[in-house]
């Protein structure tokens, strides 16, 4: 696999969140592109794409305004973060989710022409990640880091390991800060 790969494919993220800033000037920088792609689950949806972006827009406008927008750890998603999805292009056609409230949001037709060009260029970054990740027999040979994302404050964590092995989960401008150092084998923990 390309080791450019990531980096073009955060690249991408990094300019189609730009191009919804346009749109949204309140919107905030996304710290981490990168903290994206390798995200597995959670409640803000399992497949990196556009629509995606978007619904992380909403988390960001939420957190630019003060908004509190999800409660039960962010994955509950409530009727503000439904108000700022829809501000954004986004819709809930249905009744809210038990667990996970409106947090499965769509992207409207308007919305889908009025970001054609962004969509075209990040499916085509997409979909190159995907053929450069996937091993022989379509098994996936690199997994960047898992990453959740807790608009309650916590922001995007990412794993960070130390020299013995252990990790823990680290939002990474803490780590810039200061290193947190293991306690076992008084390594400073790395970002995976």
């Amino acid at each position: 696999m390309s080791t450019t790969q990531p980096l073009v494919l955060a690249a991408e993220l990094a300019a189609a969140w730009s191009d919804i800033q346009a749109y949204h000037q309140d919107l905030p920088d996304l710290a981490s592109p990168e903290a994206l792609i390798g995200e597995s689950s959670s409640a803000c949806g399992t497949r990196l794409g556009f629509e995606r972006l978007l619904h992380e827009a909403a988390h960001g406008l939420a957190a630019a305004r003060d908004i509190r927008d999800t409660s039960r750890a962010g994955r509950y998603h409530n009727r503000r973060f439904l108000m700022l999805a829809s501000e954004l292009g986004l819709a809930h056609p249905i009744e809210p989710h038990a667990s996970s409230g409106f947090s499965q949001v769509t992207m409207l037709k308007e919305t889908q022409e009025r970001y054609a060009q962004t969509i075209e260029r990040l499916d085509s970054a997409l979909g190159a990640h995907q053929l450069a990740v996937a091993g022989e027999g379509g098994q996936r040979t690199f997994r960047g880091p898992a990453a959740r994302h807790g608009s309650s404050g916590g922001g995007v964590r990412v794993k960070a390991v130390c020299g013995c092995g252990r990790n823990v989960r680290v939002v990474p401008s803490v780590l810039a800060q200061a290193s947190i150092v293991c306690g076992a084998c008084q390594q400073p923990f790395r970002i995976a």
